[in-house]
């Protein structure tokens, strides 16, 4: 899976999960699963066209991990890139938010997330 850390100046853009999907109403980086062929850079340019109806600049690399949940383990990529084209709706996904840094941890993240959100709060200048 690839996630995008959407950076416009000191703000990151954040979606929050429909209700009835899998961790519904929890707040997450947009990005979803790569398709066959697909590499993890095209894979988020496609779901965050899909999702927020944008065009993101070049992913740069940020984070990797695995996440063991009860019923599956997943592998998530993050990535930093700032919007270049559009501009951002909640197309597959209950609401978004653009918010400082410092109020991620007002925000409540699946737990596979949260190691990535301590690695932004712990780092300098976000690449957008």
């Amino acid at each position: 899976m690839a996630a995008a850390i959407i950076c416009r100046k000191d703000m990151i853009l954040l979606a929050r999960r429909k209700p009835e999907s899998h961790l519904g109403g929890l707040w997450e980086f947009p990005g979803g699963k790569k398709e066959v062929g697909e590499t993890l850079e095209d894979c988020l340019r496609r779901e965050v066209r899909e999702e927020l109806g944008v065009d993101i600049s070049e992913p740069l690399p940020f984070h990797a991990l695995h996440y063991q949940y009860p019923e599956k383990v997943v592998e998530l990529n993050f990535f930093t890139c700032s919007i270049i084209q559009g501009i951002p709706q909640p197309l597959e996904c209950a609401e978004i938010a653009w918010v400082y840094k410092h109020e991620l941890n007002s925000f409540a993240f699946p737990p596979a997330d949260i190691p990535v959100v301590h690695k932004i709060l712990h780092s300098g200048h976000l690449a957008e």
